[in-house]
């Protein structure tokens, strides 16, 4: 199954542009909204295994274009993310490879849709495409053998990163306050299955900037795999139905470059989860306001 969120309504995605509308099909109108159709996922997944994709109800197909597609996981409780869970990814930031899983956070306040925009806050700001699993079922303390039958599906993630401000903060501390300005967790375009990946545990993933490959790679070299980080965190969190987990980034990204490579204005950043499909943005330096003017600062306040 390929989910959805058009305009804020749960969408089964049976086209390249066109789906069946979850709650008009279901009868059911408290699923249009895609975080109660996440929290209701075990349903979900009942209700539409007995529907006739060829053939939907009367009144239920939907179309849409890039701009109706919004993030497919709206409300997460929560977004974890796994730091440097790829071995070329550690080697190029010259960090030691982790013998646990290097966990942090990124604020949901991040969160933005698989298409369009993104502001970025000055001429420092890195790229990071990720796989992204989407919590189905809540899970504590799940062992490894029982954590898949916890994911509600797969979809792809950009860790935009300021590393600016993880400068700042200092090497020691989590990059969470790097990875969290407004748009920079864009996730989408789709939510997709366990079921429908030929090996879910091999998803590939590619990152282009202005049509220049920039990054590849795949799940099958995680240092800890998916169900190994499940199995990690909900030993000591609750996941929660609509939670979200950044996998890790394969090698690639802008700092790691010799000289380093940021994203500048107008620059264009496609991110690929095969089986999943690809997001896109532009990147948009915020303008400054001229020295001593008093109006704005980089932080959208006034002094």
């Amino acid at each position: 199954m390929r989910f959805a969120n058009v305009n804020g309504r749960s969408t089964l995605v049976t086209g390249r542009a066109g789906g069946i509308d979850l709650a008009r099909a279901a009868g059911d109108e408290s699923l249009a909204d895609p975080r109660t159709a996440l929290l209701r996922w075990e349903e979900v997944t009942a209700r539409t295994a007995r529907l006739d994709r060829g053939s939907p109800p009367p009144g239920t197909s939907v179309t849409w274009s890039e701009n109706d597609l919004l993030c497919p996981s709206p409300a997460p409780g929560q977004i974890m993310c796994i730091g440097l869970n790829y071995v070329s990814h550690a080697v190029e930031s010259g960090l030691a490879i982790p013998e646990h899983p290097f966990v942090f956070a990124k604020f949901t306040s991040c969160l933005a849709a698989p298409f369009g925009p993104v502001t970025i806050a000055d001429d420092t700001v890195d790229w990071e495409a990720e796989v992204v699993v989407v919590i189905g079922r809540t899970a504590h303390r799940v062992p490894e053998s029982e954590a898949w039958g916890h994911v509600a599906g797969i979809t792809a993630g950009q860790d935009i990163s300021d590393r600016s401000v993880q400068n700042r903060l200092g090497v020691n501390s989590r990059p969470t306050l790097g990875k969290s300005r407004p748009g920079y967790g864009p996730v989408g375009p789709f939510i997709v299955t366990p079921d429908e990946f030929d090996d879910r545990d091999d998803i590939g993933i590619t990152c282009t900037v202005n049509g220049e490959t920039v990054q590849s790679g795949s799940t099958k070299d995680l240092i800890f795999d998916i169900p190994k980080v499940i199995a990690y965190l909900s030993d000591i969190v609750v996941l929660r139905p609509g939670d979200l987990i950044f996998t890790g980034t394969p090698s690639g990204v802008g700092i790691g470059r010799t000289p380093p490579r940021f994203l500048h204005d107008g620059d264009v950043i496609e991110t690929t989860v095969d089986g999943v499909g690809t997001m896109r943005h532009e990147a948009r330096i915020r303008p400054l306001a001229p020295a001593g003017s008093g109006t704005a600062t980089r932080s959208g306040t006034k002094r």
